[in-house]
């Protein structure tokens, strides 16, 4: 049974941009193994991919390069059953994807999953998205 991790702590931290480190990352700052989807607009088309496995106290590029949006989206689960999650509804399923699109997921053999949304702000290159236990500050 997936359980709500609601009292979970989430803090996003934008990085200084620098020509070599603009990308999308997200870091791991729990004490379990946690699973991560991804979703995003290139303005004209969704698409949500995963899954990233994050071992505690580790970090992943998801999306190399400066970011291309403002907002990107983020599903997360624990392997307790913690969820970071959010009412941005897009496709995703159990093993490893790419979708196009956000829309008709069940028609399309998929899950409909919701995700958090991340406000990387308008003129940011590089972001990075923070997971943590409660009480944690990083």
């Amino acid at each position: 049974m997936i359980r709500l991790l609601g009292f979970l702590m989430l803090t996003f931290a934008g990085l200084a941009a620098t020509p070599a480190a603009a990308d999308f990352r997200l870091c791991n700052n729990t004490t379990n193994r946690v699973s991560i989807s991804l979703a995003y607009t290139d303005g004209d088309a969704w698409v949500s991919e995963g899954w990233w496995n994050l071992k505690p106290s580790n970090c992943e590029t998801l999306l190399r390069g400066p970011l291309a949006a403002e907002f990107y989206y983020v599903y997360a689960m624990d392997e307790k059953g913690g969820e970071w999650k959010g009412k941005a509804f897009m496709c995703t399923r159990d093993r490893e994807f790419k979708i196009d699109g956000r829309e008709n997921c069940y028609v399309r053999g998929f899950d409909r999953t919701g995700f958090f949304e991340v406000d990387t702000g308008k003129d940011a290159r590089s972001w990075t998205v923070q997971l943590t236990d409660p009480g944690q500050t990083r």
